[in-house]
């Protein structure tokens, strides 16, 4: 049975961390929320669990992961549940609870992102907090972007599984859904904030092999390319704010 993903259907987001692991893994999964209503799918399949009082354990917000009857809520916490499924974690209890670290690690700079363009509230526009966000995005140009990248670094520079002339890996010497997700965030920094990442990623090397060593993955290569792949917008979580950028 195909895994179903239920994420808003016309942005990246957080969904997009899961569906890199689904992709990258070749698995069956439909992204609920782009289907037909007439097939069960669609807003309303989403809005079910997250409103219709028959759900015991409804998840707090999208994304969330449909299997069988299992529903699982939170990027992080879905990503532990599909990563030994996948075959995109290790085997051993310290690499699992690793991995998971490096994940909620990546949550909070995803949650960093995000505050860069609404640091005030989220239900209020980017406009209304315009100056709050400005001294937001220097502070973090300056301080927590080259933490976040240093901290990254500095674990693939001490992964014992790594080697030269080869694609580096967060944990172990095999593709993991940290890898996945870190790579990401690359992606979504360099759409968000050219200039700043440029800069930062000149001091981490490593992080920059890892992200072009997931580029060249044969099945992630051909999503990117797919019409799945949706492009980065001001409507998901990496903005394009040229004032942001410094």
């Amino acid at each position: 049975m195909a895994y179903q993903l239920h994420y808003w259907p016309t942005i990246q987001g957080r969904g997009e961390f899961v569906r890199l692991a689904l992709e990258a893994a070749g698995a069956a999964y439909l992204d609920v929320a782009r289907g037909d209503d007439a097939a069960g799918q669609g807003m309303g399949a989403m809005a079910h669990y997250l409103e219709d009082k028959a759900v015991p354990r409804p998840p707090f917000a999208c994304p969330f992961l449909v299997d069988g009857k299992r529903v699982i809520g939170q990027t992080a916490a879905i990503m532990l549940y599909l990563g030994p499924r996948l075959g995109l974690v290790g085997k051993s209890q310290a690499d699992r609870l690793w991995t998971h670290q490096i994940q909620l690690t990546i949550a909070d700079f995803v949650v960093e992102v995000h505050d860069l363009h609404h640091p005030l509230g989220a239900t209020l526009y980017y406009e209304d907090q315009k100056p709050e966000a400005l001294r937001r995005a220097a502070e973090f140009r300056k301080q927590r972007l080259p933490k976040f990248l240093a901290w990254f670094e500095a674990i693939l520079e001490r992964n014992p599984g790594n080697k030269p002339a080869r694609t580096p890996h967060l944990v172990g010497a095999k593709l993991s859904y940290a890898d996945l997700s870190l790579f990401q965030v690359v992606e979504g920094l360099h759409y968000a904030l050219p200039k700043a990442a440029k800069k930062a990623l000149k001091k981490t090397p490593a992080v920059v092999a890892l992200h072009d060593g997931v580029a060249r993955h044969k099945r992630i290569a051909a999503y990117l390319a797919s019409d799945r792949r949706l492009p980065f917008s001001e409507e998901g979580i990496f903005r394009r704010y040229p004032e942001l950028d410094g």
